[in-house]
Order: C-alpha cells, then structure tokens, then sequence
C-alpha cells in the first residue's frame, strides 16, 4: 500500500461538487437523491443499519447533508414497507464527454425512458456522446472508499492502521484522508476504523479511474457544463469520470 498526495481527477470533482453542494438552492436535489437512496437502501435490505452497510452509508450522507432525523426515519419507513410507490430502478449509463473523458453516470429511478432520454440529451448538449453500458467502464475500477476528517489523527497514524485493517492505499486531500480498498474489505475496514477513528464521513463504493485525462480550458468548460446538468437531474445519484483539469483552470471556471 501507498501513501500519495493529491489525487488530481477525483479531488478536483470532488471539490467541485462541494461547493455546487453547498448553495441553498441545491439542498433540496441533494436531499431528494438521498431520500432515494436511503428507500431504495431500505427495499433492497434490513431496515437496521448495523445489518445493511449501503443503508448505513446512505445514512451517514444523510447526516452529512444534515437531513433531518424524521426525514431519513420516514424514507427508511417507506423502503422497508415494500410500497409499490418506490420502486426505483437502478441503471447505469456510460459515455465520453468532450476532450475524450470517460463519464459514468448512476441513477436510480421510477421511469427508465424518460431518464435515458434526459441522459442522452445532456450528453448531446454538451459535446458529449451516450455509450453503450460497459462501454467505458473498463477504464475504472469498482473499489471501496473511507473518508475520514483530518482533525485529532495524523496521516502516519491512519496509514498505519488502513495497512493493518487490509486497505490498498490512503491519500492526504486537503480536508480529509481518503482510503481505498476492495468492494469485499470495505465492510471489514470500516467497522476497524471506525472503532479507532469514528463515524467515516463516507464509506461506500466507487469507480476509481486506471488514468486520467487532461483537459484543456475549451474541453473543460463543457464538461462542467455536462456535469452540472446531470447533477441537476434527480435521477441522477452519482457521476463519475477520469479528467484532470488544471487548477488554475478549475479556479478560473468555478468561481
């Protein structure tokens, strides 16, 4: 395993969808994918957290997001009652978005047509094209993901034991440490971290891209462009892709 620094492509979406998260006029979207989550969570396992690890992660976004209690306690309610009502499906779309960047986008939703057709037109708008599935997929990796804050443990500490607990990497970004594992550790490593270092602020799986793409000024005002107007559609849960934009270029078009 191996300690690194910045992670360009990840980080820097990351960020971006933190500070898109943080504008009051997002809270409601956000919340609205994460009440989708937690039903579907809720549907597809247990109604207690401790016995269903993605109802448990959808939980800790839900706190994150500062969702209030009664609102996580009737999205798990509704999931766990086996209502037709929310019967969400989960698909996956793959394509390229400008500059050749690999795009995953992950959805869950009531209506299979009308989310392809909206998926499809944001691609096409922003100089992108929808994919087959699995046409892009092979260029990222499904792994587990930790995030735990910086505050009151140092890297050397959390390195040491994310090596010992079976972790394939750690990374120092900015506000947080990030911990990679296998899809089949992360159950294992969460709950031997958690009891030394607390509540994750995220645990749950990813796509990690094999590379990256850099992307010029021209190529990454659209794809943000093409980000944004996924991330606003609420069928929309996660998107992900392999660019590496520069940060004075990222600076320039997210202020």
């Amino acid at each position: 395993m191996k300690k690194v620094g910045k992670m360009a492509g990840h980080s820097q979406f990351k960020n971006i969808m933190y500070r898109k998260g943080a504008q009051d006029a997002k809270r409601s979207k956000l919340f609205t994918k994460i009440i989708r989550e937690l039903t579907t969570a809720a549907r597809q396992g247990l109604a207690d957290p401790n016995l269903n690890p993605r109802l448990r992660s959808a939980i800790q976004d839900a706190r994150t997001a500062n969702m209030p209690r009664d609102t996580i306690e009737r999205a798990i309610k509704r999931g766990s009652g086996n209502s037709d009502d929310v019967n969400y499906e989960e698909i996956r779309y793959e394509g390229y978005g400008p500059g050749g960047v690999a795009v995953i986008v992950e959805a869950l939703t009531d209506n299979r047509n009308r989310t392809a057709s909206e998926v499809r037109t944001a691609f096409t708008k922003h100089g992108g094209n929808l994919g087959e599935t699995n046409s892009v997929s092979f260029l990222f990796q499904k792994k587990g993901l930790l995030t735990f804050p910086k505050t009151n443990v140092d890297l050397e500490t959390i390195f040491d034991a994310s090596l010992e607990a079976g972790a394939e990497n750690v990374e120092d970004d900015e506000e947080e440490y990030r911990i990679t594992c296998t899809q089949e550790d992360i159950s294992k490593i969460r709950e031997i971290l958690e009891k030394k270092f607390g509540t994750p602020r995220q645990a749950k799986l990813v796509w990690i891209p094999h590379n990256l793409i850099k992307v010029n000024e021209d190529n990454a005002a659209q794809l943000l462009k093409l980000i944004e107007t996924l991330e606003d559609n609420d069928d929309v849960q996660n998107i992900t892709a392999n660019f590496d934009i520069e940060d004075d270029i990222l600076n320039k078009l997210t202020v």
